[in-house]
């Protein structure tokens, strides 16, 4: 069921469109803020809202790879992929996150600290290799810096 506070948080974003649909996205980001990921009941309440179908909606919450449909990590790591980040190392980050954290990209630690995900492009080639954590931004990494700002995390 969606709370008094996201309705109102998806009806504001309604003035910004032509049609209310046109908001699913940020619809979905609205219902994710509350528990981390989106449900299949959050999912099904939240088409009905929009006027849409489940299957319409799903469709759209499983091309963002922001939208989380099964559960994640209080932080998200988005490793960027990208040819920049491949060419300054960015496997040897992802390497010793793995070893460092005990998962694998698509897995959450078993304390439900991380969610290690991979991200085609960050958008921060300049800073190559990157890592997103949550809202953040870290760039030019190497393994001392991984520990550093992992320790933020815990």
């Amino acid at each position: 069921m969606l709370t008094p506070e996201e309705l109102a948080e998806i009806e504001a974003e309604f003035t910004h469109y032509p049609q209310k649909r046109a908001a699913c996205v940020e619809a979905l980001k609205a219902v994710q803020r509350r528990c981390g990921w989106v449900s299949d009941e959050s999912l099904s309440d939240l088409a009905d809202f929009m006027e849409m179908t489940t299957d319409e909606l799903d469709s759209i919450a499983t091309f963002y790879n922001l939208i989380f449909r099964k559960p994640v990590g209080r932080h998200v790591i988005l490793v960027c992929t990208s040819v920049s980040c491949w060419v300054m190392g960015y496997e040897q980050i992802l390497d010793h996150m793995r070893e460092r954290l005990g998962i694998g990209l698509g897995e959450t630690t078993a304390d439900g600290r991380f969610t290690l995900l991979p991200n085609v492009c960050l958008g921060a080639c300049d800073l190559a290799p990157a890592v997103m954590i949550d809202e953040d931004l870290h760039g030019n990494l190497d393994t001392h810096k991984i520990e550093e700002i992992l320790a933020k995390y815990e």
